[in-house]
């Protein structure tokens, strides 16, 4: 994982349809970079972190089998 300052630059934000609307507790990511880029919904003017593809299919996997909990 590494956090990039280039979070503006990046296109195609997204949050789950899960994330309840407006609530302020939302990772938002960009898809169909070579990496991963995630950030805080609610602070988009903060450095994005950016996983690896693999990591972070591997951390999307631990949640949904319930191994990771909030």
């Amino acid at each position: 994982m590494r956090m990039i300052n280039e979070h503006l630059a990046l296109t195609g934000w997204y949050k789950s349809s899960y994330s309840g609307g407006d609530q302020g507790e939302c990772l938002e990511v960009a898809p169909g970079h070579p990496h991963v880029p995630v950030r805080d919904s609610k602070a988009t003017h903060i450095p994005a972190l950016v996983f690896s593809r693999s990591g972070w299919a591997a951390f999307v996997s631990a949640v949904k089998d319930g191994h990771i909990n909030g």
